[in-house]
């Protein structure tokens, strides 16, 4: 797997207008920002962090590249500013992987959701060689649900979890090479980043 190092961060994966990228202690006050919003949190079953200290702690014990190889990744626009997160994550209870996306509100209805999800899938399928991932919205999240059909996924049932309801989809690595879709082939280079422009 091929990382690049730039100052402390690791990158994942650039797209023509995001860097996705490990997470560092310099994402904690943007972290702390995107949870602090109860619009963003409203459809996720989390709560705030307190302080930007508990966001710092929060990404200081984050095992999951450790543990899986993968994770989530925070998403920066090339030039600079913090959007939030995207990325995979192994559930424990099932063993399945799920794509997540989570943004501060003001790059909502941007298409930035989309772009940094088709990179993440790009990555679970092609360097990651995942036979399946799986995503999760709540009922009455529109929005994500919209991105989840845009991506490709397919409905395939009901839960509740936390006394909230929710869709799953799954989108498998066979109808991932089957997709002809125009959106994959917007730049998106898992192999190596541009980063002439961040």
């Amino acid at each position: 797997m091929e990382l690049v190092l730039r100052g402390l961060r690791l990158i994942v994966t650039t797209t023509p207008r995001l860097v996705l990228q490990q997470f560092s202690s310099g994402d904690a006050d943007g972290f702390y920002r995107l949870n602090l919003d109860p619009e963003v949190i409203r459809y996720t079953g989390d709560s705030s962090f307190e302080t930007v200290e508990q966001a710092r702690q929060f990404i200081q014990n984050y095992d999951h590249y450790d543990n899986h190889g993968f994770g989530r990744w925070s998403v920066y626009l090339k030039t600079g500013e913090y959007l939030g997160f995207c990325g995979l994550r192994r559930c424990s209870e099932t063993q399945e992987v799920d794509i997540g996306f989570r943004l501060l509100r003001q790059y909502w209805r941007q298409g930035y959701a989309l772009e940094a999800s088709l990179a993440v899938l790009k990555l679970a399928f092609e360097r990651y060689r995942l036979p399946k991932v799986v995503a999760r919205a709540m009922e009455d999240n529109l929005a994500s649900h919209g991105v989840i059909r845009r991506l490709g996924f397919s409905p395939v049932g009901r839960v509740v979890s936390s006394g909230a309801h929710w869709r799953q989809y799954q989108l498998t690595a066979s109808d991932w090479r089957a997709m002809d879709n125009p959106l994959m082939q917007k730049g998106i280079d898992i192999a190596k980043p541009d980063l002439s422009r961040s």
